[in-house]
């Protein structure tokens, strides 16, 4: 297995109504920036979260965790890197490191682990149950 991380990172620019009164974004934005650069890495491997659905799949989050290591500050643009470091069919587990597109500083680390449900919202395996599916998240694998 290569240790070349082979999702390209997504990136997002803050918007004025993500900050607070202090021009600094909100500490709730980056669990959503989180979210939004894990359906880009899904989308880049072939995985549609709307298809995986109406297949009868979902993929709650488990946990959620946000390190904040500098600011972020309105109109800045994050760079965000998706890495996956564990998958095993019934659950998946993510990094994240946002740093800022233009000075490279690391401004917030994170992770979130997701498991698999069917539409009864009881655990499967997708390797087993939906192997096109396991596929692509193998592939997402480093």
């Amino acid at each position: 297995m290569s240790t070349e991380n082979r999702i390209k990172p997504y990136l997002h620019n803050a918007k004025y109504y993500e900050t607070d009164q202090m021009g600094i974004v909100h500490h709730s934005n980056y669990i959503r920036w989180m979210e939004e650069a894990r359906m880009d890495a899904m989308h880049q491997f072939g995985i549609s979260y709307r298809k995986m659905e109406e297949t009868g799949v979902i993929s709650p989050v488990v946990s959620v965790a946000c390190q904040y290591k500098s600011m972020v500050h309105f109109d800045d643009t994050v760079e965000i890197q998706v890495t996956v470091v564990k998958y095993n069919g019934v659950r998946l587990d993510l990094s994240y490191e946002m740093t800022d597109s233009q000075t490279g500083e690391l401004r917030t680390t994170g992770t979130s682990t997701h498991c698999f449900l069917d539409k009864d919202g009881h655990v499967i395996s997708l390797k087993h149950m939906y192997p096109e599916i396991d596929k692509c998240f193998k592939e997402m694998l480093a």
